[in-house]
């Protein structure tokens, strides 16, 4: 996006708040008004001291009252426009953080398998934090130096506008160089915020993957790409920040330009009789509040560059097309009995590599398919096109003779009941973590489920039981208790469909034999897809496809597809002779 787009885009979200910013305007009104009001009333006060001797000090005292209830109103407005600026900007860092997160939700996976999930974090936090200081500045001067300099500038005029014309001339020249400035900073700002990106995408991939990275003794390398991005940070950080700090001290060189030359054609006029002593004073202190602004509103510039740079890239996080949607009269997938059709597909996740083609496979209610193969042969990619995780370039998966782009996407993964090799908890308590598939589970439902899924026993264990609290991916959890939480989530919904990827792999082989027992009485009449490179556990499976490139090479039971003595007969030996199979 461009300048111009983000700033539309800013707009939109501020006007659904403009009556606070109506308030705000007017509160900036009244702060301003009232602040310029005083040098008159200084003025006053000046010219009422005639000569030694003759000082009016009742109509001081007038004055001085004056400009104590008019400081008040101006102190009571300024706080009312920040309160106004600071609910404004917040409400808006809100709506875009829920706009971000909700657009992440609905990102085709194929983004969030090709974006760095540090990178995308640094969007929807650092970048709109950084937004959101320059919002705030820009909010905060921005009207009351606008209407300061308006009003600075009527109030001069009235007062002598040969001086005001003056004024008026050599002003503009801080605004020339506060913009020559922005337009060279704003392309640095881009780069420090991508580059900022990039390096929490880095941190957050080093703290994600700890253990290998010491395992491997990696912490040296990592070391020097963190160095390097650093170093790439602090160098564009430093250009940034160089050129635009020369934005206030060029201004406000300008400025006392400015102010020089009032003072002396200001003198000219007082010695001519033209003005009095204390309209100079006020005229020389709206010079100076003239000027005041020019040097707020290219600070807030500077800023708001580098806001609009952070700007842009949480909006082109929300600009990303999002997955396609379900049709309009998309149906409702329910009590599936487990008919799965695939004809002629063919997918690849990039358009010259091709994974899939020319795939057929039609299996019947409450049968078990098992997918085996070489790594690499599109075994998980099948499971993500069953789920509609990505979509399919040629040919239909049919669920009850109906393609599963005609369902919605919940209903159909509703209808899958799913354990993976990669276990995922959320931050929370056992309890939860179990029934996040079925939130309004009972107690005795939930401790069921844990019981058939063997973790019960490791459950009682914990401090707290059901009600122990883990962290973030299962805390101090072992992989294979987190596993066994995960098959006890599927085991508590129970769905008519069940995809196992390697659901097994971090499990001891003690506690594999009983889970195994448990996934054949779950299986019982539900249609089941297994992914496993152990084939030891797959021989009860009605279908097992062999993958090669892709394509399925062979197909039948365990004891017809050894007896046909092909790949699958290689692979199974080689399990057990420690011979590898070049896949």
């Amino acid at each position: 996006m461009n300048n111009r787009q983000i700033i539309r885009k800013v707009l939109h979200y501020i006007k659904r708040y403009w009556l606070i910013l109506a308030l705000s305007i007017l509160m900036a009104a009244v702060s301003a008004l009232m602040a310029l009001y005083i040098p008159v009333l200084v003025g006053e006060a000046i010219d009422y001291v005639v000569a030694p001797g003759q000082v009016d000090f009742a109509a001081i005292g007038k004055v001085l009252v004056q400009m104590a209830v008019f400081i008040a109103i101006t102190a009571l407005a300024q706080w009312i426009m920040n309160v106004c600026n600071n609910k404004i900007t917040y409400d808006v860092v809100r709506d875009i953080r829920k706009e971000a997160f909700d657009k992440i939700e609905k990102l085709p996976l194929a983004y969030i398998d090709s974006h760095p999930a540090g990178e995308v974090v640094s969007r929807v936090i650092a970048d709109v934090d950084q937004f959101a200081e320059g919002l705030l500045l820009g909010f905060s001067q921005f009207f009351t130096g606008v209407l300061t300099i308006l009003g600075t500038l009527f109030f001069m005029l009235k007062i002598n506008p040969g001086i005001t014309l003056v004024v008026v001339i050599v002003t503009p020249v801080s605004l020339f160089v506060a913009a020559f400035i922005a337009k060279m900073t704003h392309n640095m700002f881009v780069l420090q915020s991508k580059t900022r990106g990039e390096q929490t995408a880095l941190i957050d991939e080093m703290l994600g993957n700890q253990k290998v990275v010491l395992a491997f003794s990696h912490e040296d390398e990592a070391m020097e790409e963190f160095d390097e991005i650093n170093r790439r940070l602090e160098k564009c950080s430093l250009r940034a920040i160089f050129f635009s700090s020369t934005t206030n001290p060029s201004t406000r060189f300008v400025n006392g330009l400015v102010y020089a030359g009032v003072a002396l054609f200001g003198a000219g006029a007082v010695v001519n009789k033209q003005l009095s002593v204390g309209q100079l004073s006020c005229f020389l202190n709206y010079a100076n509040q003239y000027t005041k602004p020019f040097n707020e509103i290219s600070g807030v510039i500077t800023e708001l560059q580098n806001a609009l740079a952070c700007a842009g890239r949480v909006f082109d996080l929300i600009e990303e097309e999002p997955q396609v949607p379900d049709a309009p009269d998309a149906a409702v997938l329910q009590n599936a009995s487990g008919k799965v059709e695939i004809r002629d597909v063919a997918f690849s996740y990039v358009p010259e590599k091709p994974l899939i083609e020319d795939f057929n496979l039609s299996v019947s209610p409450g049968q078990r398919v098992a997918i085996v193969g070489p790594t690499g042969c599109g075994k998980t990619t099948i499971i993500n096109l069953l789920m509609r995780f990505y979509d399919v370039k040629e040919g239909r998966i049919s669920v009850q003779d109906k393609d599963i782009r005609d369902y919605t996407r919940e209903s159909l993964r509703a209808s899958y009941g799913m354990v993976l090799q990669e276990t995922w908890l959320k931050e929370g308590t056992i309890r939860e973590n179990i029934a996040m598939g079925r939130p309004e589970a009972t107690e005795e439902e939930i401790v069921a489920a844990a019981k058939a899924s063997y973790a019960h026993s490791f459950i009682k264990r914990l401090e707290n039981g059901y009600d122990t609290f883990i962290g973030e991916d299962g805390g101090t959890l072992s992989q294979g208790q987190k596993q066994l939480l995960c098959i006890a989530r599927v085991m508590l919904t129970l769905p008519p469909m069940l995809i196992l990827d390697e659901a097994t792999s971090s499990i001891d082989t003690r506690t594999e034999l009983k889970i195994q027992r448990a996934f054949l009485k779950m299986m019982e009449g539900r249609t089941s897809f297994i992914v496993a490179h152990r084939l030891s556990t797959i021989r009860e499976a009605d279908i097992i496809l062999v993958m090669k490139a892709g394509k399925i090479i062979e197909q039948g039971n365990h004891e017809t597809l050894l007896a046909q003595g092909g790949f699958y007969e290689q692979l199974y030996n080689s399990q057990f002779s420690g011979v590898v199979t070049e896949g």
